[in-house]
């Protein structure tokens, strides 16, 4: 048998033979002589006689890898190369022949998936995939590699047998006569999982398979069969544009005679509600959508199509539909894996918005009054309810914020950032106005019907919001007050106290000396008897307020209970006023004089109802 072996074809896969056997020979004891090759590389890495690495190394003492080469070596070198690709392909997968331990496998496979890798692309069609380096990345290297086979193909005095592979304990390289095509390391046979002399042979067939595809495609048989289908292609898809809107016209005229009549009598029906035009114009929109979405989708298995069968622009057309169908999938694939994340948000959302409207309901029978808290007021019962309701979404948002599809990346991150500063930034002042449109509510400072006064304005309270107050004047006119300067502002109500009939009206009349302290206050109170409005419980009463240089300063001051009629109250106070001081006889002394006149400035009682005036009861019977 040994003899037999030694006569075998001295074969780069015969002598890899003979090497192994003689390892083996020796590991059993069996004197074999080595040979020169032998002796010349023993304190090197066995390679094959072109210089590829042993894919055996691993397997010392292992009779399979013996057989295996002696069956190659009987096969012939081609047949032997071929079998030699199929099972080493094979046989690094299967334990029994695995030298690996499980550590080495995993860091392989794991190696598999974090090293970036890049396919070589010849007309659109992908040859292998090549790693890279930090310093010569895999899309460079693979591109460099691309367009060095795409010169040789185009290259008419290149002949593909001239392919030569050549290897060295380092590297192995294809070239084509002194040009370098690929250089393949023990790196990229890694991942593949096998030896980097077999992984070179697989290039190379590729690269030839390429090349003869590559000039297939530029003969002038295959452009004017490729120029025929595209021709084919142009009128097929001018007939399919053609029976679209055909096809198109005809669903407008069906709509137009079995819908419109119908629509419009929905929108009669509806008194309105539903518009016709709007409902019309939604249908005719849809149909208009079809119509370019079909023409899109044919233009685009066109387009595809002509690129692809022109080998210059193979590659376009072959990732043309990618482009439009890549982002649906991703979506779709995102959409897929975010399910069990969308369930529990709806769930949230569902509990979130029970807990709001139990909330409403709760906060709605305070308001009314059907519920009571004690010394809790029921105008406090809506911003409670919607400070609770802004906490529970702010909490149902913390609580969702890990959940959410892409909260993670540094994208949504980025977003978020930016959006808080902005929110930041341009929120100062209406926060604090929403800070004091609550802290004015639960001071029970005014609620909604009160007359009130902030600064110089003073109207009711028509509507209390978050961030301003709404005030009408007696003169109707709509006054809008940022919460912020109601917070820092003197506020008086006058409608707190006029509820129980405690608001104080008052009044300041001049009388000279010469008139009796005690008949002035006298016709005071009774002007105020005169007035329709004025409580009599409790009553009125005059104040001296001052002793001035020229008369005394009365004021008498009255209670009513209705503060929205302040200004008719102090009208008619006015009015009685006048009339009780004229019948008295008693000068009123305003403006101040340094003398008096030779006449008392008084009005006579028969000069009361001078032309255009009219007496109560004369204007009574004219009505």
């Amino acid at each position: 048998m040994n003899k037999s072996f030694d006569k075998l074809p001295s074969t780069g896969v015969l002598r890899q033979a003979q090497d192994e056997r003689q390892r083996i020979g020796s590991v059993h004891g069996e004197p074999v002589e080595p040979s020169p090759e032998r002796s010349r590389r023993v304190h090197s890495k066995p390679t094959y006689s072109d210089g590829f690495p042993s894919h055996f190394d691993k397997c010392r003492g292992n009779n399979v890898s013996f057989i295996f080469n002696l069956f190659c070596g009987a096969a012939g070198n081609r047949m032997g190369r071929i079998v030699l690709v199929v099972l080493a392909l094979v046989l690094p997968g299967l334990p029994s022949m695995a030298a690996d331990t499980p550590d080495d496998a995993a860091s392989n496979e794991e190696s598999t998936h974090e090293v970036p890798r890049a396919p070589v692309i010849l007309d659109g069609n992908t040859l292998f995939l090549l790693r890279g380096a930090s310093a010569f990345p895999a899309e460079r290297r693979a591109a460099e590699v691309a367009a060095r086979i795409a010169a040789l193909a185009a290259n008419p005095a290149f002949d593909p047998s001239t392919l030569k592979i050549s290897a060295s304990p380092d590297v192995t390289l294809i070239t084509a006569g002194k040009e370098r095509v690929i250089a393949v390391f023990d790196a990229d046979a890694v991942l593949e999982s096998v030896d980097r002399g077999i992984l070179a042979q697989v290039y190379r067939q590729r690269i030839l398979e390429a090349i003869a595809a590559y000039r297939q495609d530029r003969t002038p048989d295959a452009l004017i069969r490729h120029v025929l289908y595209i021709a084919a292609a142009s009128i097929a898809f001018a007939v399919f544009i053609w029976l679209a809107r055909r096809a198109k016209g005809r669903l407008d005229a069906i709509l137009e005679r079995r819908l419109r009549a119908r629509i419009e009598g929905l929108a009669s029906q509806s008194y309105q509600i539903v518009r016709a035009k709007h409902l019309w114009g939604f249908l005719q929109g849809a149909s208009r959508f079809m119509w370019i979405a079909l023409a899109a989708l044919g233009g685009l298995f066109y387009l595809e199509f002509v690129l692809i069968n022109l080998p210059w622009t193979r590659l376009i057309g072959s990732r043309l539909f990618d482009l439009l169908i890549d982002p649906l999938r991703v979506m779709g694939i995102g959409l897929a894996k975010a399910i069990p994340d969308l369930i529990f948000l709806a769930v949230l959302a569902v509990v979130t918005r029970f807990v709001i409207k139990a909330l409403r309901i709760f906060f709605t029978g305070v308001a009314d009054g059907a519920i009571r808290l004690e010394h809790f007021e029921a105008d406090w019962s809506w911003p409670t309810y919607r400070l609770l309701r802004l906490f529970i979404i702010a909490f149902a948002i913390v609580v969702a914020f890990p959940y959410i599809p892409g909260s993670s990346s540094d994208a949504f991150k980025g977003v978020s950032l930016f959006l808080g500063v902005v929110f930041s930034l341009g929120s100062s002042s209406v926060i604090a106005n929403i800070i004091a449109g609550y802290t004015m509510t639960y001071r029970r400072a005014y609620k909604l019907g009160d007359r009130i006064q902030i600064g110089e304005h003073m109207g009711d309270v028509t509507e209390v919001r978050q961030l301003v107050t709404h005030i009408r004047t007696p003169k109707n006119e709509e006054i809008v007050v940022p919460n912020s300067l109601i917070l820092n502002s003197s506020v008086v109500n006058y409608s707190t106290l006029a509820r129980q009939g405690q608001l104080v009206l008052h009044t300041t009349v001049g009388i000279g000396y010469e008139t009796p302290w005690r008949q002035v206050e006298a016709m005071l109170l009774e002007a105020a008897s005169r007035t329709p409005g004025v409580q009599t419980e409790p009553p009125p009463f005059v104040l001296q307020q001052a002793l001035g240089d020229f008369c005394v300063n009365y004021e008498i001051n009255v209670y009513c209970d209705d503060a929205q009629a302040m200004n008719r109250l102090y009208t008619a106070l006015h009015q009685n006023i006048l009339d009780v001081f004229n019948e008295y006889g008693v000068q009123i002394m305003t403006p101040n004089y340094e003398s008096d006149p030779s006449e008392a400035k008084l009005v006579p009682r028969d000069q009361w109802y001078l032309a255009p005036a009219k007496p109560a009861g004369a204007q009574g019977k004219a009505e």
